[in-house]
């Protein structure tokens, strides 16, 4: 496959994908979960393995739009999170319906966690200026590595990276939480580390034929190293999908945002990173 010869289909479903989502988050904005808006989280032991949706029900009465999930090692916990703040009082209400309709032994909710707005938005912005600064770390390490033009497309690629995976969540308005940008500086030293391999790859051909069709030199560099990216990342999916398939529900909020995170990476690193070092390689040789 001609990589540099088709960049325009991948770099059209990319930018249609982001136009969309970045539309999605203006008219609507992003479905953030409690830890950057507050809210109130009440974690129950309820002894046996009950439905979410006869838990949604009990808890309707409160907060129509709380979200459930299992947590705990036979899913017999559940945790509610609210975007209300729900004083003491309401909170041991919501608990005592469940006991009184489950005979639980626990006298109290296993956890009660009030999380004020002012402390949701200082969350917030220090999960963005932490992916601001792991960039910023990124495009340092790879310039001194490199070369200006591999710093810039690595940093190009990580851009894409991050809005493309901010424009499948408002798509499809999965929650934003702090495992959501814990996953996020994951995938970004993930998918940095699947583009520097490339990006190795083509440094060593170019010294090697020192040659000027940047063309050939991208898409031989990208077939000797495809097997090693689609590998790694294959292995780490089918873990992590694994994960998401039997764990339960707390860690499923954790491993979605990976598994969307590897397959953008990987896709990035091969489709878009080298690209984007053709173009701007291509316009300063011709400059020259």
């Amino acid at each position: 496959m001609n990589f540099i010869k088709h960049r325009n289909i991948f770099f059209i479903i990319s930018i249609v994908t982001i136009v969309i989502g970045m539309a999605l988050i203006g008219v609507r904005g992003l479905n953030y979960g409690i830890d950057f808006t507050g809210g109130t989280l009440i974690q129950i032991d309820l002894e046996k393995q009950v439905p979410v949706n006869e838990v949604k029900k009990i808890v309707s009465e409160f907060d129509k739009n709380a979200s459930v999930i299992h947590a705990g090692k036979n899913k017999e916990e559940v945790i509610i999170k609210s975007s209300l703040s729900l004083s003491r009082k309401e909170s041991g209400e919501i608990f005592n319906k469940f006991k009184e309709k489950y005979n639980l032994k626990a006298d109290q909710p296993k956890q009660v966690q009030a999380i004020g707005a002012s402390m949701g938005n200082e969350i917030r912005n220090k999960a963005l200026l932490s992916i601001v600064i792991s960039s910023i770390g990124i495009l340092i390490y790879i310039t001194f590595r490199f070369e200006i033009d591999f710093g810039l497309s690595a940093i190009i690629s990580l851009v894409h990276d991050i809005l493309l995976m901010f424009s499948i969540y408002s798509i499809f308005k999965f929650p934003i939480d702090s495992t959501f940008i814990a996953a996020i500086l994951t995938i970004i030293g993930y998918s940095i580390n699947d583009t520097i391999i490339i990006f190795d790859r083509i440094r060593e051909n170019l010294k090697i034929t020192n040659t000027r069709d940047y063309e050939n030199l991208i898409n031989s560099s990208i077939k000797q190293t495809i097997r090693r990216t689609l590998g790694t990342s294959f292995t780490t999916l089918v873990t992590i999908t694994l994960l998401y398939v039997l764990g339960v529900e707390a860690i499923k909020e954790f491993t979605l945002p990976l598994i969307i995170g590897i397959l953008i990476g990987t896709y990035s690193s091969i489709f878009v990173a080298s690209p984007i070092w053709y173009i701007l390689k291509t316009k300063k040789s011709q400059t020259n």
